[in-house]
């Protein structure tokens, strides 16, 4: 059903839709020299600018006319053009819906329905983040569990690394160095990445 509030509503059909575009207000031309346009629209009129100045046709709401119409002219369709120019209240409700259609494709409240893309959006995530959860599982059964950890993953080896970085001042501006208190040899703050709260216990030995 067409929109009485539609942009398209808004200028008759006689005036942007009647007349070929050498024969509207706004006459354009496009550049086509060896016929490649031509070969693509078929016989479709050429009504104006467009959206980009090719003679190509989209359903958008930023240019609600395309520069072509949406079908071949037919006898049938030369027929209520030749009405169209008469009187408007001598056309029926589907002549006039047959003038839109062939005009245009979709009326703005069709083409601008969403779209059911999001669903295959969402799926796509659910498929990428199940993929990479299986691989973790089996990650740690096949792979971590059956494997043995390096000696400086041990709790006794990561100590004795926190305390060479304590001792070395890394990141003395604003990083781990700042919050350890080297006089009282405890933390100012203890960071909520740092898992011991004294990297200095007997058990600490370098490796």
């Amino acid at each position: 059903m067409i929109r009485t509030d539609s942009i398209r509503k808004l200028i008759p059909f006689s005036f942007h839709r009647a007349q070929p575009a050498r024969k509207c207000g706004y006459a354009y031309n496009y550049n086509d020299p060896d016929g490649y346009y031509r070969s693509r629209i078929g016989n479709r009129e050429v009504v104006g600018y467009g959206m980009n100045g090719e003679p190509v046709y989209f359903d958008r709401p930023d240019f609600p006319f395309p520069s072509i119409r949406y079908t071949a002219p037919s006898s049938d369709f030369l027929a209520l053009r030749e009405k169209e120019r008469g009187d408007w209240r001598l056309l029926t409700l589907c002549e006039k819906k047959e003038l839109y259609r062939s005009n245009f494709c979709q009326t703005f409240t069709e083409f601008m329905q969403p779209r059911s893309s999001w669903m295959l959006v969402i799926g796509g995530v659910c498929l990428v983040v199940s993929a990479g959860l299986w691989a973790s599982v089996l990650m740690h059964k096949f792979v971590y569990s059956q494997t043995p950890l390096p000696s400086s993953f041990c709790e006794s080896s990561r100590k004795a690394q926190l305390r060479r970085m304590l001792e070395m001042h890394v990141n003395p501006i604003t990083g781990l160095s700042t919050k350890w208190d080297y006089e009282k040899k405890k933390w100012k703050k203890k960071p909520w990445y740092i898992p011991f709260d004294d990297p200095y216990s007997p058990d600490c030995t370098y490796e």
